[in-house]
């Protein structure tokens, strides 16, 4: 599967056809879901070991709710996490089974980790734009902090520019805030109990290979896959992104050329759950 060329556009956004009124407000795209949410890691990882890939995905739900398999006292508790995972995972049921078919086969948690990190970023807009606009650029500064009023002042922004679901209060935006740093924390974009520094998550090769299959997926253009601004939640510049590729090609998890704008990239397997499967093959 490799695809080159194509249209150039904004990864991650889509493109808004017709006439747009430019006086009309912004739609809000940023929700505070992050307080109940956090990163799950334990709870998301006890999940996928018990998944059955052979029953639906409501019918696992349904069990993993009847045996209470991650020993929650609250019932409500269960529910958040319940739906969390399926919003982060299984709304696309190949990014879910190839994490369940990565995980059951007993592959180190530091492969598991980052794509965990990078499917929850791209179900939730508010964890991946405070990265991405906020983060990145303040690690591509060279600054290593990151003192909490930083990422309010980003979210009172947002707020004031209309892009919050409703005008969230002084306190709300304190526990966005906070569930945002304790969440890119937990994920190891940042360390410290306190005072949070930035500290960009390792990513493994076979992962960054996934990763990238589902950002071409999805631009169908190997030079907006090379280009794609989501790499920035891993702090990494093109240059950076490029030296991933030359490295996955040569351990050949997949086929990189690149001659001038024009970028191919191949892969041996069309769908993620596939490719999960050519991954454990090939680190074997």
């Amino acid at each position: 599967m490799g695809l080159s060329g194509g249209r150039p556009r904004r990864a991650g956004i889509p493109i808004l056809r017709g006439a747009k009124d430019l006086t009309e407000s912004p739609k809000p795209i940023y929700t505070s879901r992050i307080i109940k949410a956090s990163a799950l890691i334990a709870d998301t990882k006890v999940l996928l070991a018990a998944w059955d890939v052979e029953q639906p995905v409501a019918e696992n739900l349904d069990r993993a709710r009847r045996q209470n398999i991650f020993g929650k006292a609250s019932r409500k508790r269960v529910e958040d996490v319940l739906r969390i995972f399926r919003q982060r995972y299984f709304d696309d049921p190949d990014v879910g089974t190839a994490l369940v078919t990565l995980t059951q086969n007993g592959v180190p948690p530091q492969w598991i980790d980052p794509m965990l990190y990078f499917f929850s970023a791209q179900n939730d807009r508010t964890l991946r734009d405070i990265v991405v606009e906020v983060l990145y650029p303040r690690h591509k500064a060279g600054y290593t902090d990151l003192p909490v009023e930083y990422v309010v002042r980003a979210i009172r922004n947002w707020v004031a520019e209309g892009k919050t679901t409703t005008p969230w209060s002084e306190k709300t935006i304190g526990r966005v805030a906070r569930g945002l740093m304790a969440t890119l924390r937990d994920f190891g974009v940042l360390q410290g109990a306190v005072n949070k520094h930035l500290t960009p998550i390792y990513l493994p090769i076979p992962s960054f290979a996934l990763i990238a299959l589902w950002l071409q997926q999805r631009e169908r253009s190997g030079h907006l896959v090379l280009q794609s601004d989501e790499w920035k939640l891993f702090f990494l510049p093109v240059e950076g992104v490029e030296r991933f590729f030359i490295e996955a090609d040569q351990e050949h998890f997949l086929t990189y050329n690149a001659a001038g704008s024009v970028v191919r990239i191949e892969f041996p397997a069309a769908s993620l759950t596939e490719y999960a499967h050519v991954l454990l093959e090939r680190a074997r």
